[in-house]
């Protein structure tokens, strides 16, 4: 089981496309994996504001953030994989 307290961050960012590398790369080299990806412009009142202000100007493609875990584990084998 992948937790907080025993996960390695291998991968964040805002590129869609390097994500869906990434997690391929870890699908073909059978590493378990979790994601997160989290919404910058959230409509909650403690969020980003967007319910004030809306997203006229703002770049849609950098609109969300993936996150890619790794069991501490595996950060080994995830190293020893160049295309990440």
């Amino acid at each position: 089981m992948i937790g907080f307290w025993n996960r390695h961050e291998v991968y964040v960012g805002t590129s869609l496309d390097q994500y869906q590398r990434v997690c391929d790369t870890l699908e073909k080299s059978r590493i378990k994996y979790k994601t997160r990806v989290v919404n910058r412009n959230n409509a909650n009142v403690m969020g980003s504001g967007r319910a004030r202000t809306g997203t006229a100007g703002q770049r849609l493609d950098l609109a969300y953030t993936y996150y890619i875990y790794v069991h501490q584990q595996d950060k080994e084998k995830v190293s020893s994989i160049t295309t990440i």
